[in-house]
């Protein structure tokens, strides 16, 4: 067999400074977008090369695909945000009535949201309740990345394409944020437009629970009040939990009692409405059955990505 020709030091020297130079853009221009005013097209594109990088720079191993999907998180927390960086602008693109219409058929009339708070309002201990839920909401915050985990060291053959399809199923989410910014039920009713009170009781709760601290969480997590439809705490979960289900029926049965749990919580707690909640079942359903048809391009850009890393390597 004719072996290759070994790249030159001064390709491979090339190769790996420009990998090196992705993930610096990846980590770096996020952060300073706003005070140098970078374009959010040059932003998405520094976030999206980060990964790419990584994947030139390291060869394939365990700690590779985490680095490779953190920084995948990294992009998508940052792209998430630049819509409303210019909070005029989005509001103006701002849609509110279509799931506020389509929430009331389902809930015959009144928005289930309003159905969950006041049938709930009567449990004798709902301020339990009321945190239990809460809780749950926020647990989202590690619970795909604890559900890739488990994959990751008990079934790790399956990693890469659990990972593939939650960093596809956010990266999609991201784009709807930015083509149709959708106001969640707690924001419309505070503006009147729903004409039934739709609490946020994740704010009471955490008002209760944090106290002078909770502002500045507050201000941390909420980067942007309109990115509502569809829900992506649901369908990062539901597409964890079958994942899980793949790898095992323990691990399954955890997923889907914590996706269930949530998509109901997000709902009563008035952080969505179902219709966004069915939305992100119907993106996972997408990324699930979609995946062949991409598949030759995701190929082609694995071969590219692996010559590049062979020129690295040396």
């Amino acid at each position: 067999m004719k072996r290759r020709p070994r790249p030159s030091p001064a390709l491979r020297l090339a190769v790996r400074a420009g990998a090196a130079s992705a993930i610096g853009a990846a980590i770096a221009v996020p952060l300073v977008r706003k005070r140098l005013r970078i374009p959010a097209p040059v932003t998405i594109a520094a976030c999206a090369a980060g990964p790419l990088g990584v994947s030139v720079l390291r060869p394939r191993s365990k700690k590779r695909d985490v680095a490779m999907f953190a920084l995948q998180m990294w992009g998508f927390v940052m792209a998430h945000e630049l819509p409303f960086d210019k909070p005029e602008r989005l509001r103006s693109r701002l849609r509110s009535r279509y799931p506020i219409v389509s929430d009331r058929i389902l809930g015959a009339g009144v928005l289930p949201n309003t159905r969950l708070q006041r049938g709930l309002a009567r449990l004798p201990k709902v301020a339990v309740f009321n945190r239990f839920i809460t809780w749950t909401h926020w647990l989202w915050f590690f619970e795909p990345y604890v559900a890739l985990a488990v994959i990751l060291i008990r079934h790790n053959r399956r990693f890469p394409r659990a990972a593939r399809q939650l960093a596809a199923i956010f990266d999609i989410g991201c784009a709807v944020y930015f083509a149709v910014p959708t106001a969640p039920p707690w924001w419309a009713s505070e503006q009147g437009l729903t004409g039934e009170e739709v609490r946020r009781i994740m704010v009471e709760v955490g008002e209760e629970t944090w106290g002078s601290a909770w502002p500045k969480m507050y201000e941390v997590l909420g980067g942007n009040p309109w990115a509502a439809m569809p829900s992506l705490h649901f369908a990062t979960s539901v597409s964890a939990a079958i994942s899980l289900s793949e790898a095992g029926k323990v691990e399954g049965t955890l997923g889907w009692g914590y996706a269930l749990t949530l998509g109901f919580g997000l709902v009563y707690l008035g952080e969505h409405y179902v219709t966004d909640l069915a939305a992100g079942a119907l993106l996972v359903v997408a990324v699930r059955r979609g995946e062949p048809l991409a598949e030759p391009v995701v190929r082609r850009a694995s071969e590219a990505l692996q010559r590049l890393e062979r020129i690295a390597s040396g």
